[in-house]
């Protein structure tokens, strides 16, 4: 277990090297960029695989216990260690972030983004994938920062250099926010270890803040929050999303939204809620408050994209979706419950899931109408994918009932739960400011139906064109894409229909931290 959790961190930074250096004369094939490609599949399917291989070996009979764990000293006079370990709270993002990394390699073989050489894009994925997959598996404060750091480089060159138009903006915009966000977690990370004695973060978390003074605290979590916040999105430090998702290729948009975001939230739970306990409970009414502004303002913001004549991008309106729902992640957090919590990570994995889901949908509509943009590809009457192509048509009813939280599939549990937790917040936090969140956040459920709805209807519906320039049929879901989204489908309806797989993870790992590390 040591092993596989070390090798899942390490291999995609060995496999990215490989990637750079020239492929041997057996496995050059007849294209070098296709073999590098493959190389790329490869790595992130062993990884997938390991990844698969450490939840089987997991002790699920004690979920709220570290496992797999390699704890080896660094940086002695900082007592910074390379501690790595999973329990219910990471192991799902680890094992949605393999699954997803692979995906999106698997697509780019067959569908590899206009840009430069194959080979840097591979290197960049790679990167991308160990940083992602370093945050969710160390428990050392400063390991946190770097590996938070680290997938920022691969993600600016992957919108910079693969993207569409208006990529440059875009990719400084994103790069800028989310260093000047990491700037303040540092000196909040800093204080938090410096003060404690220790950045070991599952001591910290066993302390509960009992070493650190209210005022520390409270210090310790507005700047850690803020830096966390840029990168969850939070309302208002969300605007460098939208322009992200536009701008990048279809790969890039799924790893953006369905496992970057989980960055920041993931630590808040990790970090702020177990470490930081009463400069949490300060914070919790206006990250509540933020949090459902946020809900509110995404979906009216896809409302607008969404009505005729706006000129409305599918990929930018999916981004506005993103800080809703990721509002909904927030709201369960500022709970400070169990059940909020719970709901909270819950939401987390299912946004992964779904909006992975719809990037890639709408990545395909691009591809088969040259556009994303909604009034070009509804027409006069409406764009009519049941009838073009109904399997396309299909998946993307389905992905939108699923992001408007259908009882029966993923979406649905989280914010169910988060609004549980709203409705009964920890003891100290006002309830009745509380249960206005949760009104509001309801009202937001509504308006995420009515946009996406109307999306369904313009996209999907109406009459095949007549005329000859204009073909009534276009190209339905094909074979490589049926294999990269067949996961995505099944595990939505399997979360929907079964959520006591993910919540009896992260129900008793929750419970623990929300304890003082007391099981």
């Amino acid at each position: 277990m040591q092993f596989l959790l070390a090798f899942i961190v390490v291999a995609p930074l060995v496999g990215a090297a490989a990637a750079l250096l020239p492929a041997p004369p057996g496995l050059k094939g007849k294209n070098p960029g296709q073999a590098v490609l493959r190389h790329g599949v490869t790595v992130t399917g062993a990884i997938l695989l390991a990844a698969i291989a450490l939840t089987l070996g997991f002790d699920h009979s004690h979920p709220s216990t570290m496992q797999a764990t390699t704890d080896i000293s660094w940086i002695p006079a900082l007592d910074v260690r390379i501690h790595l370990g999973i329990d219910g709270i990471s192991l799902p993002l680890l094992v949605l972030t393999a699954l997803l990394t692979f995906l999106c390699a698997l697509y780019s073989y067959f569908k590899m983004p206009a840009g430069p050489s194959p080979k840097a894009f591979v290197a960049l994925l790679l990167v991308l994938e160990s940083g992602t997959l370093a945050t969710f598996a160390v428990l050392d404060l400063l390991l946190f920062f770097l590996a938070f750091e680290m997938v920022l480089i691969p993600m600016y060159f992957l919108i910079a250099r693969w993207g569409g138009e208006q990529r440059q903006p875009a990719a400084w915009k994103f790069i800028l926010y989310t260093l000047l966000g990491s700037v303040v977690m540092l000196l909040g990370l800093l204080l938090v270890g410096l003060k404690a004695g220790t950045f070991d973060m599952v001591a910290l978390a066993t302390d509960n803040g009992r070493g650190l003074t209210t005022s520390v605290q409270v210090i310790a979590v507005l700047a850690i929050g803020l830096g966390l916040a840029v990168k969850t999105p939070m309302w208002p430090l969300h605007s460098w999303l939208p322009d992200a998702h536009t701008a990048a290729p279809t790969v890039g948009s799924v790893l953006l939204a369905g496992v970057l975001l989980k960055m920041g939230t993931y630590g808040f739970v990790r970090i702020a809620l177990p470490i930081a306990p009463d400069g949490m409970h300060a914070f919790a009414p206006y990250l509540a408050a933020f949090a459902v502004v946020g809900i509110i303002y995404g979906s009216l913001a896809c409302l607008a994209l969404a009505r005729k004549g706006a000129k409305g991008d599918l990929k930018r309106l999916i981004a506005y979706s993103s800080v809703g729902h990721m509002g909904f992640v927030l709201l369960g957090i500022a709970s400070m419950t169990p059940t909020g919590v719970n709901g909270a990570l819950f939401a987390n994995i299912a946004h992964g899931l779904i909006t992975g889901l719809l990037f890639f949908l709408v990545g395909a509509l691009k591809d088969r109408y040259g556009t994303a943009d909604l009034d070009t590809l509804a027409g006069a009457t409406g764009a009519a994918l049941y009838g073009r192509a109904p399997r396309l048509g299909g998946l993307l009813a389905f992905a939108a009932v699923a992001s408007l939280g259908l009882p029966g599939l993923a979406g649905f549990w989280g914010e169910m739960l988060t609004m549980f937790g709203a409705f009964d917040p920890a003891e100290g936090l006002s309830r009745p400011a509380f249960l206005t969140f949760m009104a509001i956040a309801g009202a937001g459920t509504l308006l995420t139906a009515a946009y996406l709805l109307i999306v369904v209807r313009r996209v999907c519906m109406g009459v095949p064109p007549q005329q000859a320039s204009e073909p009534a049929t276009v190209t339905d879901v094909q074979g490589y894409e049926f294999a990269t989204w067949t996961p995505l489908v099944a595990l939505t309806l399997l979360a929907g229909l079964w959520p006591a797989v993910l919540l009896g993870l992260t129900d008793p790992a929750v419970q623990k931290l929300l304890a003082g590390g007391k099981s």
